[in-house]
């Protein structure tokens, strides 16, 4: 099987980009990172493993739709066959989701269905609940609310503050997102209504 060509996107810091890179996924072949944000960190990680990397600024476009078709255009040297959200802190609309239908998959802190959008790691303590995680989902036009590829456990200490359990969670995030990336790329992943089903 021949490797699947993957497009990263970041905003920020890099640290799921720096896991998926460690975890050296044979399947897949990191073949851009795309980032929104020129000043980001990941954007460093990115180059000091010469991967290629496309800057979009969002903050040169007044439509959404307008920076989608832009990051669209950029994609398209690259053959991708996957679209992993690591910490890409843009909304995206229905122009890009259905153009890579089926092929976006996202990270989000917290056991979903409960605690979608932001602050998912305060809103868990707000809450009070002894349990929270995160989850690996294909992303649609919805916030959140794709099928659920893998998600993974983490317990909530009386004395977790939001930086505490946010270190937990992600400790879990780096585990299973370059799992989940790699039943994407060996084909073992099978979309059936809201459940995805994962090939032995």
């Amino acid at each position: 099987m021949s490797k699947k060509n993957i497009a990263i996107f970041v905003s920020g810091s890099g640290s799921n980009l720096q896991a998926i890179i460690d975890a050296e996924i044979e399947s897949a072949n990191i073949a851009v990172v795309l980032c929104n944000r020129p000043e980001a960190y990941a954007v460093r990680i990115a180059k000091s493993y010469d991967i290629p990397v496309e800057v979009v600024d969002h903050k040169n476009f007044s439509k959404r739709e307008d920076f989608e078709k832009k990051i669209i255009l950029r994609l398209e040297k690259y053959s991708i066959d996957l679209v992993v959200l690591a910490g890409f802190m843009r909304i995206l609309t229905p122009l890009i989701v259905n153009h890579y239908k089926n092929k976006i998959i996202n990270i989000h802190p917290a056991l979903l269905p409960s605690f979608p959008g932001i602050n998912s790691a305060l809103q868990a303590l707000d809450y009070g609940v002894k349990i929270t995680g995160c989850t690996v989902h294909f992303v649609n036009v919805g916030v959140d609310t794709g099928p659920i590829i893998l998600q993974s456990t983490v317990n909530i200490a009386n004395d977790d503050t939001e930086e505490s359990l946010l270190e937990k969670i992600h400790a879990e995030e780096h585990k299973i997102f370059p799992e989940a990336i790699k039943l994407f790329c060996e084909e073992r992943l099978r979309i059936e209504g809201r459940k995805v089903l994962v090939k032995e």
